[in-house]
């Protein structure tokens, strides 16, 4: 009898904000974590370090292209575990375009929730799969920055990264 072994493993990948932890499991991505991640949340463990799964070469890769600005959606086997009003944030997060930006009480609201704009910041914050479920894109009522997993700074550079060149913010097509 055969039987199969679920692990998490991981790897490391080099971008514009820093080194990204990659988790993953059968296949499917499980988690990018920035370094300060294990500093100010808990993270899980990340398994065993192995390099060359393709499903880490296609994140990097998708990643590359992203921060190259080729890239405006992923198309990543994803995972993200968690609770049931988790996952249904996250799935919100994902449908907010790129470039855009959302408030927490946005999402309540899309959420039939119109009063859980708390919960919802709750639930942003343990999103374990940042840049691809996009987090970064989410602001405060008023269009403050407010708390990202990777610093304020890799929020904004995100959120500036998704915005026209200069050259071309003015350009009609």
């Amino acid at each position: 009898m055969t039987v199969a072994v679920t692990a998490t493993v991981h790897t490391v990948i080099d971008t514009p904000v820093g080194p990204l932890t990659l988790t993953a499991e059968d296949g499917h991505l499980t988690g990018i974590y920035f370094a300060i991640h294990r500093l100010r949340h808990r993270v899980p463990d990340f398994g065993l370090a192995v390099a060359g799964l393709p499903v880490f070469a296609e994140t990097a890769r998708q990643l590359g292209e992203y921060f190259d600005r080729q890239r405006q959606d992923f198309d990543l086997p994803l995972a993200p575990r968690g609770e049931p009003f988790q996952q249904s944030v996250w799935a919100l997060l994902r449908e907010i375009p790129y470039g855009a930006t959302r408030s927490y009480g946005d999402l309540a609201r899309d959420l039939g929730q119109p009063g859980a704009a708390q919960a919802v910041g709750v639930a942003n914050g343990a999103n374990p799969i940042s840049i691809v479920i996009p987090c970064h894109r989410v602001i405060g009522a008023d269009g403050s920055l407010t708390g990202y997993a990777g610093g304020l700074d890799r929020k904004r550079f995100l959120l500036a990264l998704e915005q026209p060149p200069a050259e071309e913010a003015g350009r009609l097509f």
